[in-house]
């Protein structure tokens, strides 16, 4: 399963990130922003009839959900083998060989339907990468060794709460702090010392509350620098500097699954969850409680998330792919397209990983649904009754796609 926009001048910069990305890296969770945009150019327009270039294909890597981050010439990602090992495995992005595989705990049990494994996406700052297995184990290894530096767990020291279906977040790296969200009624989020784990300081929201499967990301609201939550009663913004808890948003929130990383324009916060709707919030300055602009069931709330382009809001509904105008909430048009799908966005073109593990390229367009591109990643393993959850990563020039213990590497530059 699956967790920043592009902000106006007068809003917020990329630079309130942690890690400074260049155009050729995706370190983290949704790429150099959290908002599921490249910088990347010169890609080519038109996929040939069998899909892009494929340059390599890694195999047997181990089970599990996570989406690759890439950095320096190296791809991460959590696997597990079995039920008693989650590990933070190193690939060569020239020719998909593992550099080296690190245990960082186990699997996480699960609390209903059963599709345990690892979800967290690592992130790469510096020489440093920072994982966290399905089981609330937090972890900074070397990058270049994956020899740890220090380990937390969620569940231990800070009596987490992890959602039924196990801790999938994965953690934010904001200058020299790392946050994340034990859940629970003490810690429901953390900040902490990057360099060694120690606490900066603990957030206990005033109504206990679980961790969900979303990833917070940085906003400047009102002035105020804050962390963007999708927690399991809803969104919520934590004051930075402090943890201060400065608002909640319920309405778009499903107990059981809150998985959409949080998109932020401004004053406005657009959530979804599959089983409720979609909707967009504002956050009024010096109100705990944030006002609804607008909701629909038949919103964007798929898994894969929603990805901002200009104006226009791009993502899935059920079984289809669609645009909508974010100020508005007015579906431009809809697609049954490759169907439920995640999706990533880079010079003017949208990319889709579905459930099903096809690929589509498709012009980022509010004017209509043009598709540049499909293809099937070919010796998939099987994956039995779970689907292709993981989101696509772009990375110098390059697509990564990941399901059940297969890395496909694209060239998309042809």
């Amino acid at each position: 399963m699956r967790s920043l926009l592009k902000y106006s001048a007068v809003a917020v910069a990329f630079g309130l990130f942690g890690y400074t990305s260049h155009a050729e890296d995706w370190a983290q969770w949704r790429g150099p922003n959290r908002d599921a945009k490249s910088t990347e150019t010169g890609l080519t327009g038109n996929w040939p009839s069998g899909g892009p270039k494929l340059l390599w294909q890694a195999k047997d890597l181990g089970a599990g959900f996570s989406t690759p981050s890439s950095a320096g010439g190296l791809a991460y990602l959590i696997t597990n083998i079995g039920n008693e090992t989650e590990q933070l495995v190193c690939l060569n992005m020239k020719n998909g060989e593992t550099k080296w595989t690190t245990k960082i705990g186990a699997v996480g049990p699960n609390q209903g339907p059963q599709y345990p494994g690892s979800r967290s996406t690592p992130t790469i700052d510096g020489e440093r990468v920072y994982a966290l297995s399905s089981d609330g184990d937090l972890v900074c290894v070397e990058a270049a060794s994956g020899s740890e530096v220090w380990k937390k767990s969620l569940r231990k020291d800070f009596d987490g709460a992890p959602g039924m279906w196990a801790y999938t977040e994965s953690p934010l790296i904001d200058g020299d702090a790392l946050i994340c969200s034990p859940g629970g009624k003490s810690a429901t989020v953390v900040s902490l010392n990057k360099k060694d784990g120690s606490v900066i300081w603990k957030s206990a929201l005033p109504e206990a509350d679980a961790a969900s499967y979303s990833s917070p990301v940085i906003a400047t609201i009102h002035g105020v620098k804050q962390y963007v939550f999708f927690l399991g009663k809803g969104a919520a913004g934590i004051q930075a500097d402090s943890g201060e808890y400065l608002w909640r948003f319920t309405k778009t929130s499903d107990a059981q699954a809150n998985v959409q990383t949080p998109i932020v324009k401004d004053a406005f916060v657009y959530t979804g969850a599959s089983r409720v709707g979609g909707g967009l919030a504002q956050v009024i300055a010096g109100s705990k409680e944030a006002k609804e602009v607008y909701f629909d069931k038949a919103l964007p709330t798929g898994m894969g998330g929603a990805v901002l382009v200009g104006d226009y809001l791009y993502g899935s509904s059920g079984q289809m792919f669609m645009c909508v105008e974010f100020a508005s909430g007015k579906v431009q048009w809809q697609d049954r397209s490759i169907g439920t799908s995640s999706v990533c966005y880079a010079d003017g073109k949208l990319f889709l990983h579905g459930d099903n593990n096809d690929i589509a390229m498709v012009e980022a367009s509010p004017k209509g649904y043009k598709e540049l591109g499909r293809a099937t990643p070919p010796n998939a393993p099987d994956r039995g009754r779970s689907k292709a959850w993981t989101y696509p990563s772009i990375v110098d020039g390059k697509l990564l796609i990941h399901d059940s213990g297969c890395v496909w590497c694209y060239d998309l530059r042809g």
